[in-house]
């Protein structure tokens, strides 16, 4: 199963600290969750009062012929178990309310957090894996955010009140009781820890399970391309496997810790017996008291019993939370400086200062040392082998990763001092992978600019050169794209793309190869459209095609060693150096 995890999938929550964390998503319902703590209080009351009646029925009201007194008596028992049905129901399903919006709150703090998490975060973990952790792993905690609180304070509360009545009948047996209860105490206690560990072992399987699913589905077609889906079946049969055994060992430590609790138990109501029948027998107590303590002993097993069910709710729900905090204690890499300041207007200037580069500290750097100018409204093009670090270093200008050393400015301004949300809303990227959401077309342009009009979202269509597209398209620009834009051809995809950036109207463009998926027409198309988009705006251009690129400002080669040239088109020809040989093998050496 290892296979199966991210590396993230084996960081542990911090310590501490943890039962507070999770009290503290009750603060925005605490008026719902003291309603539902005093229902829970009446339904402890109730049951311990009906014990204490029915000993004063057996002792005074049917030996002393006390009729008028026994059937007011019983009106009330009726009235207060309505009552206590009442109360009963508002638990059931108000407090189940609470518990669904708990979990919910912290679905919606958890999704928040990881929109704040970088690039580096997501290169690591697996889409599957973080499904889970906001939403089957957060499925327990409904039952043990209502559960929880209610069975613990009826539990202690029928506890307290049934041994005050107890020991008030008779002492010696409510000594016996009080012996039993902390060996029961102390078993549950010793069990939780394994019921624990095992209950988190399940949820990273499950997870696993998720990430299977998520890849075997998204790589659908692949799989039936290679005619691979045996392979597929037999990948999940071992997620399946590894889960199903997870799930043997929680029932194993499970089934004997009900079992045992639940021998204990019987040893409780045995001692009972055991004691009540030897005072009988000394004349030191009648049988009237023996089956009034009979009943009370079912009023202790009962919180009991509530508490081991709560053990199983706690270990269940406690490790979805556990994984939680470990995701909601995960620092965001990129942040604002404390003293970022917006942008209020960018021309478009572009320094990279001696930048230096690695994803990982311990791997050898991806850019070094790059010095590089691009002056406001010029196009730079950037040529080289795959992995030179044409993609990390665009990357690099809406800080999707940081630079290791040196430092990147924009109109003079260092990127680090700029809010996240100027910069980034001042750059806009196409790419070769162009991703859609599943919805509608009209949807996926106004992304670009949520507050647009329809008027301002057809003008961007038109300039992408997709308004004519979509016109014929069954429900027009309500056309469902389907998952990840299926639906439409790579060009319309790309296009839907282009009027995106078009409406967001960024004042810097980066355009990832975002044409080299693309057929000659298609590719010729949407060139047009990138002309028009990259008029008046500070272009980065990464290019495989040279003729896309060979009227740029200015191009750079890059390599492993960082920039090994640059210049124009026609001075790069002349050099003779590595670009001269990609343009002789495209046919652009005497343009």
């Amino acid at each position: 199963m290892s296979e199966n995890r991210s590396a993230f999938e084996e960081k542990a929550a911090p310590k501490g600290g943890a039962i507070r964390e999770f009290a503290s998503y009750y603060k925005p319902h605490l008026r719902l969750f003291l309603q539902d703590m005093a229902c829970a209080l009446l339904i402890a009351l109730v049951d311990i009062l009906f014990p204490v009646i029915t000993r004063k029925v057996l002792y005074e009201y049917i030996p002393g012929q006390m009729m008028r007194t026994f059937v007011l008596v019983m009106l009330l028992m009726l009235v207060l178990f309505i009552v206590r049905m009442a109360a009963q129901w508002f638990v059931a399903y108000l407090g189940h309310m609470m518990g669904v919006r708990i979990e919910a709150d912290m679905r919606a703090a958890i999704f928040a957090h990881m929109q704040k998490l970088g690039f580096s975060f997501y290169d690591k973990n697996r889409t599957g894996l973080l499904m889970s952790r906001v939403t089957t792993d957060l499925f327990d905690i409904t039952e043990l955010a209502h559960h929880g609180p209610e069975d613990l304070f009826i539990s202690f509360v029928t506890l307290a009140g049934s041994f005050i009545v107890l020991f008030r009948i008779k002492a010696q047996l409510a000594l016996v009781l009080m012996i039993c209860v902390p060996l029961i105490v102390i078993f549950v206690a010793l069990r939780r820890q394994s019921m624990m560990r095992t209950s988190r072992a399940v949820k990273q399987r499950t997870a696993g399970i998720n990430a299977e699913i998520e890849s075997s589905i998204s790589g659908i077609r692949v799989s039936k391309a290679f005619g691979n889906e045996d392979k597929e079946i037999e990948k999940f049969s071992r997620c399946t496997d590894a889960y199903v055994d997870a799930r043997k060992g929680y029932y194993k430590v499970m089934a004997g810790f009900f079992s045992g609790t639940d021998f204990m138990m019987n040893l409780m109501s045995l001692s009972v017996i055991c004691a009540g029948s030897y005072l009988i027998m000394k004349d030191q107590m009648d049988i009237a008291t023996l089956v009034t303590f009979n009943m009370y002993v079912a009023s202790v097993q009962s919180p009991i019993r509530k508490l081991t069910q709560f053990t199983e709710q706690f270990t269940q729900g406690m490790a979805g939370f556990q994984r939680f905090r470990a995701i909601m204690h995960e620092d965001p890499d990129i942040v604002d400086s404390p003293d970022a300041k917006p942008l209020d207007h960018v021309d478009g200037e572009i320094d990279f200062r001696d930048v230096t580069f690695s994803y990982d500290e311990k791997k050898e750097a991806v850019l070094e040392h790059v010095n590089l100018h691009v002056r406001p409204g010029e196009m730079l093009a950037l040529v080289g082998p795959s992995g030179g670090g044409k993609s990390t270093l665009c990357q690099l200008i809406p800080r999707f990763y940081e630079a290791t050393s040196g430092c990147i400015t924009l109109d003079g301004q260092d990127i680090r001092s700029i809010k996240l949300a100027d910069l980034r809303g001042s750059i806009g990227i196409v790419q070769q992978d162009v991703f859609l959401f599943a919805g509608t077309i009209l949807e996926n342009i106004r992304y670009g600019r949520p507050d647009a009009t329809m008027e301002e979202v057809i003008e961007a269509a038109k300039q992408a050169e997709i308004h004519e597209d979509i016109l014929h398209m069954p429900d027009g620009y309500n056309t469902i794209v389907g998952e990840r834009g299926i639906m439409l051809s790579g060009g319309q995809k790309q296009r839907v793309s282009i009027a995106r950036i078009f409406l967001k109207n960024p004042r810097i463009l980066i355009l990832d190869e975002a044409t080299s998926a693309l057929d000659t027409a298609t590719e010729r198309r949407i060139q047009a459209a990138f002309d028009r988009l990259a008029k008046g705006r500070t272009t980065l251009v990464i290019a495989h095609r040279l003729s896309t690129i060979k009227n740029a400002d200015e191009i750079i080669v890059i390599g492993e060693h960082g920039i090994l040239e640059r210049g124009t088109h026609s001075e790069l020809v002349r050099q003779g150096g590595i670009y001269a040989g990609l343009a002789m093998d495209a046919g652009l050496c005497g343009t």
